[in-house]
């Protein structure tokens, strides 16, 4: 079931039935060259609102609640945040992998937020408080293109401050915050930036981040993978822009509050979260739609798997003791319903069993 949040609202039932009908595992599929589907405006808008006070007054954000969060939820553990991915449709891949998972979910809350464009937001006529940004910036923290002007990240920030609240989850003990493709970078760039764990005050939350099949990875230092595996600094002659957000921490890094004091703070909280990397090993195409081949994208390998492989690997050199780890999805590619159902997905958002491909 899904919850609208605001006040005047259609009833659950008949918007549930409109979003099950019209948001599918098959909507997955597209029909037109990722591009121009971001370009396009959605098909669908979140029916809830999430509210966010900013400098410039209460704006709101379209967002699914599989829980009414407005009242007190005492069997509620854990819950998943999920960030769909750039063309900004995959609004139930978190709800179909929950269904999939069955009793392993019943205690969990599922949350999606729609980050909006202003394409979108003049096509379902939305109110100016409706928060939007441009099609290539809220995946990577950019303010958004509104009299707020916030950072797409304090959004989540938002989220986990609503998820905190004793008096309506007193035994909430996990928050995993997961995203596929454009989402997997979100959650990734949030989980080096992000200030929503300080923000949970003293409810004992642990929080994990699951980054799905993302086009690139931000790295923590000038290191790149080379063509035998290895890591060394990369030569900047070839590819200026190989350290600049969001492939880099050298320049370009968004405004968001608090700034953090040196990037070696950074570095430092990044390998102590608990990440898990979820790749599906079909994923693998050097020109697929929507994969990026910058030359930066390109110094961190040829296609989203390698990709994902090699910034593991890396990770492991940074930090040999780290949890964090690779969870594979065999032969599954770019789609975030299927990577999210599988069974490695499932392990990774909900503890369940089965995933036998997890490495470290």
């Amino acid at each position: 079931m899904v919850i609208f949040l605001g006040a005047v609202m259609p009833s659950c039932a008949s918007a549930q039935t409109e979003g099950r009908k019209s948001i599918s595992p098959a909507s997955d599929v597209k029909g037109m060259p990722e591009r121009e589907l971001v370009d396009t405006p959605v098909p669908i808008v979140q029916k809830g609102r999430l509210p966010i006070k900013t400098r410039a007054g209460e704006f709101e954000i379209p967002i699914a609640v599989s829980r009414d969060w407005t009242k007190p939820q005492d069997d509620v553990t854990r819950a998943v945040v999920v960030i769909p991915g750039w063309p900004r449709r995959d609004l139930r891949s978190g709800e179909h992998a929950a269904e999939v998972a069955g009793a392993a979910a019943s205690a969990t809350v599922i949350v999606t937020p729609q980050f909006l464009t202003a394409r979108d937001a003049a096509a379902h006529n939305l109110a100016d408080n409706i928060l939007r940004w441009g099609e290539d910036d809220w995946k990577v923290g950019k303010t958004s293109q509104d009299a707020a002007g916030i950072s797409s990240f304090q959004v989540v920030d938002e989220i986990f401050h609503q998820l905190a609240n004793r008096a309506i989850f007193p035994n909430l003990n996990t928050i995993v915050l997961a995203g596929h493709s454009a989402g997997g970078q979100f959650v990734q760039n949030y989980a080096v930036l992000g200030r929503g764990e300080a923000d949970l005050g003293n409810a004992l939350v642990h929080v994990r981040y699951v980054v799905a099949n993302p086009a690139t990875y931000l790295y923590l230092t000038n290191e790149r993978p080379d063509s035998n595996g290895d890591f060394s600094p990369f030569n900047a002659a070839w590819c200026r822009s190989f350290n600049r957000w969001n492939y880099g921490l050298q320049a370009g890094i968004p405004a968001y509050s608090p700034r953090p004091s040196s990037i070696d703070e950074l570095k430092t909280r990044y390998l102590l979260r608990d990440i898990i990397y979820l790749l599906g090993t079909a994923d693998n195409a050097p020109d697929g739609d929507g994969q990026d081949q910058s030359c930066a994208a390109e110094a961190q390998g040829a296609t989203r798997y390698t990709r994902g492989r090699a910034f593991d690997a890396y990770v492991h050199i940074l930090a040999p003791h780290t949890t964090q780890q690779v969870f594979e999805a065999p032969g599954i590619g770019h789609s975030s319903y299927r990577m999210f159902s599988s069974s490695c997905g499932l392990a990774a958002l909900f503890d369940s069993l089965g995933c036998d491909s997890a490495s470290e």
